[in-house]
């Protein structure tokens, strides 16, 4: 796959959807979304679209693991080599690109100027001190967003996360849930459509959806 995979930009909303799962809760949102960008990375590159999967529903899971790894981290964010020199190297040109132009320069010119791919570079920001602005000023003053981030309904996200455990089941497992959820079917009738008794479909349906519980809250 070529590192220039365009899923990445166009995915950078899924990150701030996931990452604004977990406000609050002790780690600062800009290590939120650096650990969900490299989540995001990691999906675009393991994707296989011949399983027939979107790749949004297989991403989402990708990065909610690597937020949630985070706290079993206790909030540390491991940065590699690479990356820090990287972000030395974006400062630099930064200064100087500000020196000649007067202006920011954008992540797709500071991409450019460093030889990298805009992901690298959106990496290499989040994971560095150094204040750099992701936008840029035209001579009319209007402000450019290089990056789009469109927003997402957290409901969308958890939709998907949830499809995702879902398709982990084993077939009698997953119609279970979808004859009682989806269908919306009495225990009684699931029972009849999978040939079981009541007291076997209930027992099944709680501990399965104790078992999706702890996975979507990464227990």
């Amino acid at each position: 796959m070529c590192s220039r995979d365009p899923r990445v930009n166009d995915n950078l909303g899924l990150v701030h959807s996931c990452a604004a799962k977990f406000r609050g809760r002790g780690i600062e949102y800009d290590d939120l979304y650096q650990a969900g960008c490299v989540g995001l990375i990691k999906a675009a590159e393991r994707f296989d679209p011949g399983l027939g999967n979107k790749f949004s529903t297989y991403a989402v899971p990708v990065i909610l693991g690597e937020i949630k790894r985070l706290f079993r981290d206790g909030g540390a964010v491991k940065v590699s080599r690479s990356i820090k020199e990287l972000a030395l190297k974006i400062g630099r040109e930064r200064e100087s690109y500000i020196r000649k132009n007067g202006t920011e320069p954008t992540i797709s010119k500071l991409a450019e100027l460093t030889d990298s791919t805009k992901e690298s570079v959106i990496e290499a920001i989040n994971a560095s001190t150094i204040p750099l602005s992701l936008t840029a000023t035209t001579q009319e003053g209007e402000i450019q967003t290089d990056i789009p981030v469109p927003s997402h309904d957290t409901g969308i996200i958890e939709l998907m996360s949830l499809r995702s455990e879902l398709e982990r089941l084993d077939r009698q497992d997953r119609l279970l849930l979808e004859l009682r959820y989806f269908r919306r079917l009495t225990q009684s009738r699931t029972a009849s459509v999978l040939g079981m008794t009541q007291v076997q479909v209930s027992r099944r349906e709680k501990k399965l959806l104790m078992a999706l519980k702890r996975r979507l809250e990464g227990a």
